[in-house]
């Protein structure tokens, strides 16, 4: 009796090795064995894996033209790695800012790919899987020295800059905590992304604007320029927020997984991004 256990141990030991092996040569990450996870065992029993969607660009976009992908980005590119590495097939559940979260306690959902930036509050929740980050540009006019020959955010922080930003905006409490030394001027949000005509009327030296937003700003508006400099501020540490996509908590052996996935697909993620950032207009 137990040379026959011993036998079927050696020969399940094998197939995951075997496993191991395979998922290597195809650059797919080794997956938990059958009862390590008992989300991915309930996923692959159900052929499907279930994500929350939400638009959110540049990470998760809606096609709808009724051709091709429904949806595309890194979050989507990443999701289809996701069921096409477990074998199955990929439902979306459309879910809103006020239920992107709340679905995964209720198990409405496997993951939500629609993009969510990391906070304390939420982890407290839910886990993330990180693959990008959000941060915030610093813009003005280009023919206006204080910015236009600046080299850098700092120096911005000095008390001749008048720096402009929308009262209960999110970037608020960072400019104070950032710009101590400036002269800061709040205006109400007129339903624009930033301040423009604060700047454009030279109110104001500089102003805040996330970075996915500034690429559009700069081909609508003309003259604008902005810091960081480097790769158009795409690449700005300025008050960075990891993104990703959440599960529900308590899962280390799915969300372990989840993460190799993420990370080995990273530079593709990145790419994609780039790709979507780049034709913004």
């Amino acid at each position: 009796m137990r040379s026959t256990v011993n036998r079927r141990c050696r020969i399940a030991a094998h197939c995951f090795a075997l496993t191991l092996l395979a998922a290597a040569a195809t650059g797919a990450s080794a997956q938990p064995a059958p009862g390590a996870s008992p989300r991915i065992d309930a996923i692959r029993k159900a052929g499907e894996l279930r994500v929350g969607v939400l638009q959110n660009a540049p990470w998760l976009i809606e096609n709808t033209t009724g051709q091709g992908e429904p949806w595309s980005g890194p979050a989507w590119l990443l999701a289809n790695e996701y069921a096409k590495q477990l074998g199955v097939k990929l439902r979306t559940v459309p879910v809103s800012h006020e239920t992107k979260v709340p679905v995964l306690a209720a198990n409405q959902v496997d993951m939500t790919i629609s993009p969510l930036g990391e906070t304390p509050e939420r982890l407290k929740v839910v886990d993330f899987v990180i693959y990008s980050s959000t941060s915030v540009c610093m813009f003005g006019r280009a023919d206006n020295a204080k910015l236009g020959k600046a080299s850098s955010v700092d120096e911005l922080n000095r008390p001749d800059v008048t720096i402009a930003y929308f009262t209960g905006g999110a970037e608020e409490a960072w400019v104070k905590q950032r710009f101590p030394q400036a002269k800061l001027r709040a205006v109400a949000s007129s339903g624009a992304t930033a301040p423009v005509e604060e700047i454009m009327a030279r109110r104001a030296d500089a102003a805040p604007i996330n970075r996915v937003p500034w690429v559009t700003l700069q081909h609508k508006v003309k003259g604008l320029a902005v810091l960081p400099k480097e790769n158009n501020c795409q690449s700005s540490t300025e008050k960075a927020s990891p993104v990703g996509l959440a599960v529900d908590k308590n899962q280390p052996a799915y969300l372990n997984w989840l993460r190799d996935v993420a990370k080995a697909q990273k530079a593709r993620l990145d790419a994609d991004e780039a790709r979507i950032v780049g034709g913004l207009q």
